[in-house]
């Protein structure tokens, strides 16, 4: 995405364009709270972009209010400004930042700061999301889908494996939706998620399985943990599933032509 209009900004628009049904909901339910909770996320996040840009002339990317997003929406509630600013920091800085920014990072700098708050302050509850409110990754999902900004092969492969995992009983509806909205934010990153085709398909499937297998055997987790913890093993395991995505297609080759 370097020809023409499609550059890193581009594909960022277009995310943040996708994710406007979920934010307007999101913030409608949420009323002032919500508003102050966004943009304290995002004052934080603009701060530490503003540093390295003066430190190692690394360009700002608006990639920033994509994150600044998912960790207000997601973080547990309760934590103060201080805890919610540290896991802020610890996840832009080492999650993307240190990376060369967004488009370079490895993990979603919001997973990390997910991940470091369910860890390190396990105390503080978990948000429960209004149903209008899950619903409405819908409608991001389909954008972002249509713009290319999200992969398909990572969208309808997860949604597969949840209905059919919520239809056999095996994935409660409750932690469905909440896992929809985690999907949408954090694991079709187009980043953080695998490249190759069949790797699309099986990030996506990996992640409602990792879900559905949390949800049956983590006692007492709320469904925003279960989704988070499904996507931080997933964006970790997206370089193994291209992996192996390109040996099934280097053996087809190799039997295609008959080589050794």
């Amino acid at each position: 995405m370097t020809r023409g209009i499609w550059t890193r900004e581009t594909v960022v628009l277009m995310l943040l364009a996708s994710y406007l049904p979920l934010t307007l909901f999101w913030l409608w339910f949420g009323g002032v709270e919500a508003l102050l909770r966004l943009g304290f996320v995002a004052l934080v996040l603009a701060f530490w972009n503003l540093v390295f840009l003066l430190a190692r002339a690394q360009p700002i990317s608006l990639a920033f209010l994509i994150t600044a997003l998912a960790v207000a929406m997601l973080a547990p509630e309760g934590l103060g400004v201080l805890r919610l600013a540290l896991a802020i920091s610890f996840g832009a800085v080492m999650g993307e930042l240190v990376f060369g920014g967004w488009g370079r990072n490895v993990v979603n700098p919001a997973v990390v700061t997910l991940s470091f708050l369910g860890f390190g302050f396990p105390g503080f509850p978990w948000p429960e999301l209004a149903a209008p409110v899950t619903w409405a990754a819908i409608p991001a999902a389909l954008i972002g889908v249509a713009t290319g900004s999200m992969s398909l092969g990572v969208v309808a492969s997860a949604a597969i494996v949840a209905v059919g995992a919520v239809a056999t009983g095996a994935l409660p509806p409750t932690v469905a939706p909440v896992a929809g909205i985690v999907l949408v934010l954090l694991v079709a990153d187009p980043v953080t998620s695998a490249t190759t085709l069949f790797g699309r398909w099986l990030n996506g499937a990996l992640y409602a399985s990792l879900v559905t297998l949390f949800a049956g055997g983590w006692h007492g987790a709320a469904p925003v943990q279960v989704a988070v913890a499904a996507a931080l093993l997933t964006s970790l395991a997206a370089p193994l599933l291209d992996e192996m995505a390109l040996g099934i297609w280097y053996e087809q080759r190799r039997r295609r032509h008959g080589r050794n």
